[in-house]
């Protein structure tokens, strides 16, 4: 079992590239939350299927390697 080693806080390093490479941090809310309700369940893990849910309401592209993403009607990167 590994960790993530780190000198400084995990938010001094969330902060820093955040700004860095323009990152924008989307929050979960209602709409998200509701849309996972109506998704078919080729995918069974609740955090990936809110990714989906976020990507499908927000019209945003997923980036993610996890190939039972595809099975969704999602913009899919990798």
């Amino acid at each position: 079992n590994r960790q993530l080693s780190l000198i400084a806080r995990l938010y001094v390093y969330v902060a820093k590239w955040t700004v860095a490479y323009q990152i924008q941090v989307l929050a979960i809310d209602l709409s998200h939350a509701l849309h996972v309700t109506g998704l078919p369940h080729y995918h069974t893990d609740p955090f990936d299927r809110l990714l989906i849910a976020q990507a499908d309401v927000e019209a945003m592209t997923l980036v993610s390697a996890d190939r039972k993403f595809a099975s969704y009607s999602i913009s899919l990167l990798w």
